[in-house]
């Protein structure tokens, strides 16, 4: 069997590194990089740390309007489809790179299937929840991290090739977190002369945050009430916003470039807590056990919710000091939400499954 896997951005490289590895023990698996992300520190530095194969194909798409983007990336990844000849074309997420990927696929009829299927927020002004719809829809199978989202897919007519197999971003860390990290941990500490659980840990990169000034500040002004130092590692897209927008930095806000997955996983499981408008992040930090507060007005990773180990903030910055000091203590209840870290051999096996 051959399948086309599509990537674009720094969390589908990451959710792409243990599935890659099984479906190359049986299977022909290309890789094509649309070049959604492609700088160093967002792209190739992650292929390097999961050891995931170099691009049979990067389209080098780079930035540009939604529209643009993904027309660009829909045309390449159909040359490409006709090039190798799939028998499946594999997505995921939400990004611009998933659309692209699954748009080719449907107009040349190859089936397709998308892990991270069923999630919503809701928010239709977002373009990753358009994505999300759209991409479902299409899909041959649709790989559910929960019963809520195999629910959600079900009550808006989909009713065949829902499976729900788990997060694989959980397969992710724990073979990010397969050796003793302490030491590891440690150094970094050191180096940014941070103390353990004396910190908090914040991520902006979306657009409806970085895009808006008022957003965007309000977020500054909020991580500007805390009492503790707060370690921002920049987004390229954050770093020009604050430029444009001429907006500085608070003063406890320790801003550093931005990390690879295992450094970053170490600077989330010794924080007091995370701020962050990620999807991605938001599951990470409650697998650690670690408080999220979440910079967005709703979140489409609602049962992290639900646990109160997650609290939605927005950019209004007495709510963002609310949530923080509201963030439950390790007492708090913490129940299993999206398996055991074993997603990508259910996704092989049931791929493995299909005949032409």
């Amino acid at each position: 069997m051959k399948v086309l896997t599509v990537l674009g951005a720094r969390p589908q490289f990451i959710k792409a590194a243990p599935l890659s590895r099984l479906l190359r023990q049986n299977h022909t698996e290309f890789l094509v990089h649309t070049g959604q992300h492609y700088d160093e520190k967002l792209s190739s530095r992650f292929f390097d740390e999961f050891n995931i194969p170099n691009p049979d194909v990067n389209l080098e798409v780079g930035s540009g309007l939604h529209g643009e983007q993904t027309g660009a990336m829909l045309a390449g990844i159909e040359r490409t489809i006709l090039a190798f000849g799939p028998d499946i074309v594999l997505v995921y997420g939400d990004t611009n790179s998933t659309l692209a990927g699954a748009l080719a696929a449907a107009k040349l009829c190859i089936p397709l299937a998308h892990v991270e299927a069923g999630l919503r927020s809701f928010n239709r002004s977002m373009p990753e929840e358009v994505n999300r719809v759209l991409t479902d829809h299409l899909s041959t199978w649709l790989f559910a991290p929960s019963r809520g989202a195999a629910r959600q897919l079900e009550l808006e007519g989909i009713t065949s090739g829902i499976h729900v197999v788990g997060d694989i971003m959980l397969d992710t860390l724990r073979l990010t977190t397969a050796h003793d990290k302490d030491n590891d941990s440690g150094v970094l500490l050191n180096n940014l002369r941070l103390t353990r659980g004396a910190y908090h840990l914040c991520t902006v990169h979306r657009a409806e945050n970085t895009d808006s000034r008022v957003r965007l500040s309000g977020i500054l002004e909020g991580l500007s009430n805390l009492s503790l130092p707060v370690v921002l590692p920049l987004h390229p897209r954050t770093r020009i916003s604050l430029q444009r927008h001429g907006l500085s930095l608070p003063p406890n806000a320790v801003a550093i470039d931005p990390l690879g997955h295992k450094d970053m996983m170490c600077l989330v499981q010794s924080a007091k807590g995370v701020l962050t408008d990620s999807g991605g992040l938001q599951k990470e930090s409650y697998y650690l056990g670690v408080p999220c507060v979440t910079l967005r007005d709703e979140t489409e990773w609602v049962e992290t919710l639900a646990t109160g180990w997650n609290r939605l903030a927005g950019a209004d910055p007495d709510r963002i000091r609310e949530a923080i000091e509201a963030t439950p203590g390790p007492t708090h209840p913490h129940p299993t939400l999206y398996g055991d870290g074993h997603t990508a051999v259910r996704i092989a096996s049931i791929l493995s499954q299909w005949e032409a």
